[in-house]
């Protein structure tokens, strides 16, 4: 069988990593792969940096479809993917989680009559403001097989008619590969330099647009975190898309310390070594469940409800006057402890393997 992986985002790096060294586990000529990289990001630290570090092997091609609308991106991935399809024909298309790269490659697919295979398929916010659950959406209802993190997901595609032949519960990747580079964590080199300490600061991510888009709502949500941090460093590695917003919003606080996007081994080793994160991301709940370290995510829905119910997430929802409690919680020790979703082991990408072997 022949497959083409498609990656184009930070997130799907992270995903697509333990699915490569899976089938270059195997040494076996029933199964070989074409990665193409859409270029979806193009920032150094998003891109080429998580390809190093998570021992992924150079795109055998760069669809360099960075920058624009989401249409336009869209649009533009389709085109150059069409063509790349074309020149190089596969038996199947595997795609990751739910970025723009995911849907257009997965539309690409089907009308050149290409099977699809969906990892992290069936997770819902059930919220069309955000594009990821466009995106998941439509490639859900376009894929062949459909690879799950959790049986909540499954139960999702069951209600939309998906049989059950064509549904894997295999875990969760991402996870993958968290685990198999945990003790390879590296200390950011800014860490010296703010006297950080273990269990004594927090990591901030923020790039959903109800938080950020508007200078005035961004300042006022951050004013509530840094109030009431109880004087802790906040670390906030700024995402492109906030960088500007966030220059306009004037906001000043000593205990607030903006740094550079980092690569995936300094964010986790930040992230592992913080007494809390806050963000508005997915996948960041579901790293700090298995790490064991609170989270509080400012969003009014999450894709991932089991990061709440057996994790360490809270959602706080987008109203600034819910970040006060919480903290309060949080300092006087009654964050929940949490456990491990089932299946989130390390050896979803093997479990993933075996599948397409069996579809081979």
């Amino acid at each position: 069988m022949k497959i083409t992986l498609i990656a184009g985002a930070r997130p799907n790096f992270m995903k697509i990593a333990p699915i490569i060294h899976a089938i270059n586990a195997l040494h076996s000529t029933s199964l070989s792969y074409r990665l193409v990289h859409t270029g979806q990001h193009f920032d150094e630290k998003m891109s080429h940096t998580f390809f190093k570090q998570l021992n992924i092997p150079e795109p055998d091609v760069n669809l360099n479809c960075g920058g624009g609308s989401q249409a336009e991106q869209t649009a533009a991935i389709m085109i150059a993917f069409e063509k790349e399809l074309v020149q190089n024909p596969a038996d199947l298309v595997l795609v990751v989680g739910d970025v723009t790269s995911t849907m257009a490659c997965s539309i690409v697919a089907k009308k050149l009559h290409v099977k699809v295979a969906h990892v992290e398929a069936g997770i819902r916010s059930f919220d069309l403001t955000m594009p990821e659950e466009i995106n998941r959406m439509v490639t859900d209802a376009l894929a062949d097989y459909y690879f799950t993190t959790t049986l909540w997901a499954g139960e999702n595609l069951r209600k939309t008619g998906v049989g059950e032949e064509r549904i894997f519960f295999v875990g969760n990747v991402m996870i993958d590969t968290l685990l198999q580079n945990r003790s390879k964590f590296i200390k950011p080199e800014f860490w010296q330099k703010l006297q950080l300490q273990n269990k004594n600061y927090f990591v901030l991510t923020l790039h959903r647009p109800a938080n950020v888009d508007e200078s005035k709502n961004l300042k006022v949500l951050i004013e509530e975190i840094t109030t009431h941090a109880n004087d802790l460093p906040i670390l906030f590695p700024i995402h492109p898309r906030t960088a500007k917003v966030l220059r306009e919003s004037g906001i000043d606080a000593e205990n607030l310390h903006i740094v550079e996007p980092l690569g995936y081994l300094e964010f986790n080793f930040l992230v592992e070594n913080a007494l809390a994160v806050i963000t508005d991301s997915g996948g960041i709940t579901e790293e700090t469940t298995v790490m064991g370290i609170p989270c509080m995510t400012l969003r009014d829905n999450t894709e991932r409800p089991e990061t709440i119910s057996i994790g360490t997430n809270e959602l706080l929802g987008t109203d600034p006057r819910a970040i006060a409690p919480a903290m309060e919680k949080l300092f006087a020790g009654h964050w929940k402890k949490g456990s491990i979703p089932e299946k989130w082991d390390g050896s979803a990408a093997e479990r993933i393997v075996a599948c397409l072997l069996k579809l081979n």
